[in-house]
């Protein structure tokens, strides 16, 4: 098969384009049914290539026209002829002539097929489920929307949505969302308001998601936490804390008449060991959480390093009259003798 030249941009329109490979594939005679069956026994039985060409050559035509249907979706002819010969191709290695069917019905589907799959890929930079039931509401959904407008296109409205979703076995946000989707992709960076003094529509994005510092700030107060319990728990005695971890930490708590059956006590006694050693944990949690603090407070109060004052005529006075200084944190005292 000659190969027709598309590599000239803007000289050749996609009617050019298709007239121009109508005259060319339109040179390969149609076949009857008996001449199918006969080339599809040769290509399965011995692999004859010259059976295969010749039976997908002769439905060349067929392939054209079922791409030229899909030319509303703005992608370029040519591809789309080329995905349509390529299903075209698959169909004639696939085709079963014991089945008393017609090779041109059987490809269309493998045409079809084909095509959808390339426009799927093509469409959007987001990418669009390939499940059945949203390549048909992809396919589908413009035809639906045209016969709610009796012709025209009508726009979705929530009861246009739940109708067309009930047509095509989908819910009404399946229908919302590809509609959105076949309005096309949109740039991050357009400006709202159209002057260039109007804000990027990026900025106006807002992230529900937290931020690092906060992320990093529940992290660490998780782990002051934990360490403070841990702490806590180390200050207990085996008892109190096998009744604390039963009672207050573990998922599904004994009750207090287990506990005390296993340790031989009473469930009263039970109860006071779990508050004793309650308030001991938070007591001691409390004073863990509070020290770190105090201890930076301190930090940032007392200057890192400070020398006593070398003045002979200080030093002397210091020495005469004997005194205790304190720091400004009331945690450190400077003695000079």
């Amino acid at each position: 098969m000659s190969r027709i030249d598309t590599a000239e941009p803007g000289r050749r329109t996609a009617a050019a384009v298709f007239n121009a490979y109508s005259s060319v594939i339109g040179r390969y005679d149609l076949l009857e049914r008996e001449q199918e069956q006969q080339l599809a026994r040769r290509w399965q039985q011995t692999r004859d290539g010259d059976a295969a060409n010749a039976l997908v050559t002769s439905h060349l035509r067929l392939a054209a026209k079922i791409a030229r249907s899909y030319r509303g979706y703005g992608l370029p002819f040519a591809d789309l002829m080329a995905e349509a010969n390529l299903g075209l191709v698959i169909a004639a290695s696939r085709f079963e002539p014991d089945r008393n069917s017609r090779f041109s019905t059987y490809a269309t589907w493998w045409i079809k097929a084909a095509i959808h799959e390339y426009i799927l890929r093509s469409w959007s930079l987001v990418k669009i489920g390939t499940t059945a039931a949203q390549k048909k509401l992809f396919f589908r959904l413009r035809g639906e929307m045209r016969k709610a407008g009796q012709g025209g296109m009508v726009r979705l409205t929530p009861d246009v949505a739940e109708a067309i979703a009930t047509r095509l076995e989908v819910s009404a946000r399946d229908v919302m969302e590809m509609d959105c989707r076949l309005h096309g992709d949109l740039s991050l960076n357009i400006r709202v308001g159209g002057d260039e003094q109007s804000s990027e529509w990026e900025a106006l994005l807002v992230d529900e998601a937290s931020d690092a510092e906060t992320i990093l700030a529940d992290q660490d107060q998780m782990e002051r936490r934990t360490d403070a319990l841990r702490i806590g728990l180390n200050g207990l005695t085996w008892r109190e804390r096998r009744v604390l971890e039963a009672r207050r930490l573990a998922e599904n708590p004994p009750t207090l008449d287990q506990l005390a059956r296993e340790l031989s006590i009473s469930s009263e006694r039970v109860r006071q060991i779990e508050i004793r050693a309650f308030e001991k944990v938070r007591r001691a949690a409390i004073r863990a959480t509070q020290e770190p603090a105090a201890a930076r407070g301190q930090g940032r109060r007392v200057a890192p390093s400070q020398s006593p004052p070398t003045c002979p005529d200080s030093i002397s006075s210091a020495r005469r009259s004997p005194r205790r200084e304190r720091s400004r944190g009331g945690d450190a005292e400077l003695v000079f003798i």
